[in-house]
């Protein structure tokens, strides 16, 4: 039997979430309304969290994925004792408040990650419980387990629907997550209507044959079977957990309650004080939250203060056991690599020729080196990308806690699980990697990393049309400037094999997502000295190479593997006795972050004939050389054959630089 206390403080959620949708006129009521008790249940009988410390290390996670439910989060976080006040839920949705339409990592408390496009709240989560897996494998010891929590993800039929879920859940169970909990809100409704319009397969079966645990409660509002569900899916150690709970969405809404009027608009002043009515209130009252049930809620303060005090002492006996590992705890929750790394950076030859997705592995394994959380993987494409950490094991059934990770043809569910990493704590720049044209199948995941800026690393290889045989399809022209346009994000285009070692150093102590993209073709080392490149790669944009006097009739612009070709048509230029400078500029968002005399230095005001070359589409490119300046690069699809002859056919040669910049002086 529900006690009254149980029974007032569940709709409590019910009644501040309706109110909060009302008062904004916008949101979604229902999901709070019909989730509410298996929440509640959750967050009072078997979820580990301080509301006092949202980042105490051992905390469990808790991700609503189906994100427009938000104010079941926030009335959970306020009701507990989080940083979230009775005027932030009244603020709702409104213009510089803590509590936004979906919600959105680092602007309230106790949100673990942003949600709100479908399906990615839970694909992240996996992130989080590799992570935890990750971590208790590298730092638990016999007797000293101080990595030991749950990720509980709330799913509806939405996020179910969405490939980037299936694709996680699907490593989930291969993995064998155990720690990982679903909560599906299973109320038969979308936007649209009975969900049964779109949705009639058998959900428990699909996961079942995914490698999961499943298992059905009947009754959304029985809290004796939801807490014996739950009880049952954390005691599963060896797959991930699908509990579906059969709730009734809206539910104590007279005449919407179970339809899809409930799922995304306000009740209406008259169905929500009717509403309250049935559920015991009195209607005229407004966030109402009786003292009764704050105190009940608020109840998890002192108990969360305990949870994390009993773990801070096992914290601190393992501390004292073992104070190397201790050492690199530190280092890895501040997300810091072991000092030493700049001085064994790979160092190459000029002249030599190097494909930089090849400097690129090799600069990411000296970092792996000096982080031991440093972890990541590929789309099945490791041969191709270099992106395998050498001497460390694969990912594989039941086997999670890997360093090398195995992802499969999973791009989209790759890029949200690597944020997943990011958002745990502990991990040293996650990465993912895959040819750069399967970045759109990842943009979402991409996207969300830049929106909640964390510093997660995806590597892009097959840069261009240089991938040349392969063809059109395979050949990225638009995503240059497409993730170029994602604030936050940066994008690191470097020319050579030193070039590509500067940009992993500059990542390594970047605090922002970072996309680095790397050539399948050998491009030639050039000469210059390591420090000085490494230094402009870090400003973002520098002067390569220029006349000897210094005088600068033309500036040619480049990134990637179009450098050596400016480089080139510098040469061609020098020998008509035109003085031309070559820049460099292998990431713009860096470039544009430094002081204005810095970028005067690099393109001086007064130097206005300008070239840009780029074996991408040239928009964009007009913020660098002007109205009056030329944009080499790819405004149309690629083309099938050897990389020579497509660059000779898009005019990416140094001949046609040279005429460009020619064409410019005679204007």
């Amino acid at each position: 039997m529900v006690s009254d206390l149980t029974q007032l403080a569940i709709n409590t959620i019910r009644t501040l979430s309706m109110d909060a949708v009302q008062k904004a006129n916008s949101g979604h009521p229902g999901l709070p309304m019909g989730a509410a008790p298996f929440a509640y249940s959750l967050w009072m009988n078997h979820m580990r969290y301080n509301p006092r410390n949202p980042n105490w290390q051992n905390r469990d996670r808790f991700v609503l994925s189906a994100g427009h439910g938000s104010m079941l989060l926030y009335a959970l976080l306020y009701l507990t004792g989080y940083d979230v006040s009775l005027d932030d839920i009244k603020n709702f949705r409104q213009w510089g408040g803590n509590t936004p339409g979906h919600p959105e990592h680092g602007d309230t408390a106790g949100v673990e990650t942003t949600t709100g496009p479908l399906g990615q709240g839970a694909a992240t989560a996996v992130g989080m419980a590799l992570a935890e897996a990750f971590l208790a494998k590298t730092f638990n010891r016999p007797g000293r387990e101080i990595v030991d929590h749950f990720t509980y993800v709330l799913v509806s039929d939405g996020d179910l629907m969405e490939g980037v879920c299936l694709e996680a859940a699907a490593l989930a169970g291969h993995w064998g997550l155990g720690k990982l909990i679903y909560l599906y809100d299973d109320n038969e409704i979308t936007l649209d209507g009975a969900a049964d319009m779109t949705f009639t397969e058998d959900v428990a079966g699909r996961f079942r044959a995914m490698g999961w645990h499943t298992s059905h409660v009947a009754d959304g509002n029985n809290l004796a079977a939801i807490n014996e569900a739950l009880a049952s899916a954390k005691s599963v150690a060896d797959r991930p957990s699908l509990i579906a709970f059969r709730t009734i969405i809206g539910y104590g809404s007279p005449n919407k309650q179970g339809t899809s009027d409930a799922h995304g608009s306000p009740l209406g002043d008259e169905e929500v004080a009717l509403a309250k009515q049935s559920l015991g209130w009195n209607a005229t009252d407004h966030f109402h939250v009786p003292g009764a049930a704050l105190e009940h809620f608020r109840g998890a303060i002192d108990a969360g203060a305990a949870a994390e005090s009993e773990w801070a002492s096992r914290f601190a006996a393992w501390r004292a056991e073992y104070p190397d590992l201790a050492v690199d705890w530190d280092r890895a929750m501040a997300r810091e690599f072991a000092p030493g790394w700049r001085d064994v950076m790979p160092s190459y030859e000029a002249g030599a020729s190097i494909a930089t997705r090849s400097a690129g592995g090799d600069a990411l394994n000296v970092l792996a080196q000096f982080a031991p959380t440093m972890i990541g993987g590929d789309a099945d494409l490791a041969g191709s990308t270099r992106t395998l950490i050498k001497d460390a094991d694969n990912t594989g059934p039941n086997k999670a806690a890997e360093r090398n990770l195995r992802f499969g043809v999973r791009e989209h569910g790759m890029g949200a699980i690597v944020n997943g990493l990011a958002l745990h704590g502990g991990i040293v720049k996650p990465y993912s990697a895959t040819f750069f044209t399967f970045s759109d199948y990842m943009r979402p995941a991409i996207r969300l990393g830049a929106l909640m800026d964390i510093p997660t690393v995806y590597v892009f290889t097959h840069d261009s049309i240089g991938l040349g045989e392969d063809g059109p399809t395979h050949q990225p022209i638009e995503q240059l400037m497409s993730l170029r346009a994602m604030p936050n994000l940066h994008l690191f285009r470097p020319a050579d094999a030193t070039e590509t070692a500067g940009a992993w150093a500059a990542i390594a102590e970047l605090d922002h997502p970072a996309a680095i993209v790397l050539s399948r073709q050998n491009l030639p080392v050039l000469a210059g000295n390591d420090e000085g490149i490494h230094e402009g790669v870090a400003r973002g944009a520098y002067v390569l190479s220029e006349h000897e006097s210094g005088a600068v009739d033309a500036i040619i612009l480049a990134t990637g593997s179009e450098v050596s070709i400016a480089l080139d048509a510098a040469g061609l230029l020098e020998e008509a006795d035109i003085r031309a400078r070559v820049v460099s500029m292998p990431c713009w968002e860096l470039f544009e972050a430094q002081s204005d005399d810095y970028k005067e230095s690099v393109l001086p005001a007064g130097a206005k004939r300008r070239v840009s070359i780029e074996a991408g589409a040239t928009l964009g490119w007009r913020t660098y050389i002007g109205d009056g300046g030329i944009a080499i690069g790819v405004d149309r699809f690629g083309a099938s054959a050897p990389y020579t002859r497509i660059y000779e056919e898009y005019g990416l040669t140094p001949g046609h630089v040279a005429e460009a910049v020619t064409a410019l002086l005679a204007d």
